[in-house]
């Protein structure tokens, strides 16, 4: 079977940076609905487009077909009394971002901790690199109605959300 909309497809994948350094190898094989459901990177979906069962495609991504370009107002020195007294360096909170008067939210990283400020950094680790996605086809099928009805893919026992 073709990859068409409305299809569920299952992809091997491996993510380069722009110097042929891998930077991901899925664990597992990577689901998403075909037809832009936003299950994976457009410009990927268009190169998998048609393609069957052990195909291959290799796509280049600039950063505005990825994770987007760094945003300098994601980068922020909050007060150290709003942390634990137990924060490092790696570790990861929830908070809110206002862009044209919605708030979503947004993981913050701990880039430094200071006396007095902790440094957080919003942006996606990938932001601001250019990728190369490489996938195999590992199998196709139609979506069911349930699928396209919730607009992604299910696990193979059904609805898992």
């Amino acid at each position: 079977m073709k990859i068409i909309k409305n299809s569920v497809v299952e992809l091997k994948y491996e993510v380069f940076d722009a110097d042929g350094e891998l930077i991901e190898r899925g664990k597992r094989p990577l689901t998403y609905l075909h037809g832009g459901h936003a299950g994976i990177f457009p410009r990927v979906e268009e190169a998998l487009s048609g393609k069957e069962e052990g195909e291959s495609v290799k796509v280049s991504l600039a950063p505005a077909d990825a994770f987007g370009e760094r945003d300098p107002g994601l980068v922020r020195a909050e007060p150290r009394s709003r942390f634990p007294e137990s924060v490092k360096v790696g570790m990861q909170f929830q908070g809110e971002v206002s862009h044209d008067d919605h708030a979503h939210t947004v993981v913050f990283e701990v880039i430094e901790v200071g006396a007095d400020t902790v440094k957080v950094d919003g942006n996606h680790p990938l932001a601001g690199r250019a990728l190369d996605f490489r996938a195999k086809v590992l199998s196709v099928r139609p979506a069911s109605a349930e699928e396209i009805a919730h607009g992604h893919a299910h696990g193979p026992d059904g609805h898992h959300h």
